[in-house]
């Protein structure tokens, strides 16, 4: 199964969810991943280094949570946050990934903002029905470069909150 859960789908298919009041609500288990609720949002633009196999590079999005994942043993990040608050605003990482599923807290139109990682996810769907190791080359340079304006455009802000901090 091919899958990809964002945000309060990420949260739902993790082992279990501790809501602001205390109450704990078991999950799927898709992923061995536990959230719990925060008090505050974690609202902004992302930018994550994401070494999937396929899928490399930089991921760019948008998040907005309020719940704080942490990894289980059986579950590895989908990336390194670059900029962001990712997982849970500490660890530095974003996302899970376990076989051929992915949860994520990258919004934004997570897809065509990413083109690699939507061929990946392609790729992964049609290899269960058909006997295919890579996707036929397609002419992708408005889709890198669509990708490449979002990721300055995220990594600016960073820059920008660096020279705002220091003055």
């Amino acid at each position: 199964l091919v899958v990809l859960a964002i945000c309060g789908g990420y949260q739902l298919l993790g082992n279990s969810f501790l809501t602001c009041t205390g109450e704990d609500l078991p999950g799927i288990g898709l992923f061995d991943v536990r959230t719990v609720g925060g008090e505050t949002r974690f609202i902004g633009n992302v930018a994550v280094a994401c070494d999937l196999e396929g899928a490399e590079g930089v991921l760019v999005g948008f998040e907005n949570h309020s719940g704080r994942t942490r990894l289980g043993p059986s579950c590895r990040p989908l990336g390194r946050v670059i900029k962001g608050y990712g997982n849970n605003g500490e660890d530095g990482w974003e996302g899970c990934v376990h076989r051929n599923a992915i949860g994520t807290y990258l919004h934004g139109s997570l897809l065509p903002k990413n083109p690699r990682l939507a061929d990946w996810l392609l790729l992964q769907a049609l290899r269960r029905r058909y006997d295919l190791e890579s996707l036929p080359r397609l002419d992708d340079r408005l889709e890198t470069s669509a990708h490449r304006a979002a990721l300055d455009l995220v990594l600016a802000e960073k820059k920008a909150w660096r020279r705002f901090l220091k003055s």
